[in-house]
């Protein structure tokens, strides 16, 4: 009777882990059914996935955003430890579909489970590696997380060689800049002033954009000494939504 007990439980554990496995595989499968080869082309370009470029030998299946948040959304009862194959993943969308997955548990976890979400997505950000990746999901996870805690390890990728871990470090600040919380977006735009790369600019220069629409002032006060400093890209995208006499005076250094 007792052996009769544990190959009962045996076989409950493996039929349960082969329903997680297959529940993975359908995500996967749902996700290439979706796909269109005329996307895909367009998407490759887009992301500039060419030798040399920032997105080199990144791959695509060619489903829309809107079809990838469908997908997450209907899988987020899975495991972290489910989500690993995707963030591994050579595909663009799996990666991305993944990555929401994780933005979607997020909000609905208790503290210790957002905690484990939010090392498992610094863990695994080495799948965070093209723009629309870090801006769709990482204000919601690595910005939401540091709300209220200390936010030394944005100062570290800011800081970083890596591409991604910088844009990382900007995008997490846009989830203060909604609490009204500005000081370390303005302190990381200060880093990363010198940065060559164009997504850095257009990061910064988004992000302080956003500061001005709260507090206009503020962003004032930091744009002035710094302004003629900063690359055309960050200080264009900074500036766009100001009076269109003030925006010419300070493209041509008038201010």
């Amino acid at each position: 009777m007792g052996n009769g007990k544990r190959k009962s439980l045996h076989c409950s554990i493996k039929t349960n882990y082969n329903i997680i496995d297959m529940t993975v595989q359908e995500l996967r499968k749902q996700i290439k059914n979706q796909g269109t080869q005329k996307r895909a082309k367009a998407n490759a370009w887009f992301f500039k996935t060419g030798p040399g470029e920032y997105g080199e030998g990144d791959k695509f299946l060619g489903l829309t955003m809107g079809e990838q948040r469908v997908i997450a959304k209907s899988y987020v009862g899975l495991e972290l430890d489910d989500l690993i194959p995707l963030l591994k993943s050579s595909w663009h969308e799996e990666r991305m579909v993944g990555l929401l997955v994780l933005t979607y548990k997020y909000p609905k976890a208790d503290e210790k489970e957002q905690k484990k979400i939010y090392n498992f997505y610094l863990t695994h950000r080495q799948a965070v590696n093209n723009w629309d990746l870090v801006d769709v999901t990482t204000p919601k996870v690595v910005g939401a997380y540091l709300l209220n805690k200390d936010r030394a390890i944005l100062y570290k990728y800011a800081k970083s060689k890596d591409l991604w871990e910088k844009r990382i470090a900007v995008l997490a600040t846009f989830a203060f800049i909604r609490e009204g919380q500005f000081d370390d977006t303005l302190k990381i735009a200060k880093i990363l002033l010198d940065d060559t790369h164009d997504l850095i600019h257009k990061a910064v220069g988004w992000s302080l954009r956003e500061v001005g629409k709260k507090d206009m002032k503020l962003l004032e006060e930091f744009l002035k000494p710094l302004y003629n400093k900063m690359p055309r890209t960050m200080l264009r995208y900074t500036i766009e939504k100001f009076p269109k006499e003030k925006y010419q005076k300070y493209l041509k250094g008038q201010i």
